[in-house]
């Protein structure tokens, strides 16, 4: 059974749902293998706990030095902000919802990921990184989900309306009362 608002025709939907499944997990292994690895480096700069400290450094370069580590922050889990809901694969709904779930679901991945390289050699916490990270989500969601969702529902309903009417199947005449059986009583 199709769930209620999900991607025009059950092999549609199902496809949509099965190549988000696989971009998703395939993509979460890449961040994975890039983030988890050791680091082979001389030393290792302290953890930052303190939020928008590494933002402000970064920006404190220039533009053009802070370009690179910015983008790569946004990049790094911006795909899952379309692969998750396309996994999800549902048309209707509340945009708004969407998006909180899926910057909730980013945010939690990229918590995981930052707990994952604590102990990982050469690998340092970094809450800006969370941050950036959670706003590429978020950012990748709005550019792409609801113009995609939009496109979808038009192609649907372009498809509705030049499909022939459905088939009515009439229905069957009353015919009389439904015959009842006796009961019969159980034996002692």
């Amino acid at each position: 059974m199709q769930r209620q608002g999900s991607i025009g025709g059950d092999s549609a939907a199902i496809r949509i749902r099965a190549t988000g499944g696989v971009l998703l997990v395939a993509h979460l292994a890449l961040v994975a293998w890039l983030m988890l690895r050791p680091l082979d480096v001389p030393w290792v700069a302290p953890p930052n706990l303190r939020p928008l400290a590494g933002i402000r450094a970064d920006l404190a370069l220039g533009w053009p030095a802070a370009a690179r580590p910015l983008g790569e922050g946004l990049a790094l889990l911006a795909p899952l902000g379309v692969l998750l809901p396309m996994a999800h694969g549902r048309l209707t709904g509340s945009p708004l919802a969407s998006l909180i779930r899926t910057t909730a679901a980013g945010a939690l991945i990229s918590t995981g990921i930052a707990l994952l390289q604590t102990g990982v050699p050469g690998r340092v916490v970094d809450v800006d990184s969370l941050l950036l990270n959670t706003a590429g989500v978020a950012l990748a969601h709005l550019a792409v989900v609801p113009a995609g969702r939009a496109w979808l529902r038009g192609r649907d309903a372009r498809a509705e309306a030049g499909a022939e009417p459905p088939v009515t199947v009439q229905e069957e005449l009353p015919q009389g009362r439904t015959p009842t059986i006796p009961r019969v009583g159980i034996a002692p």
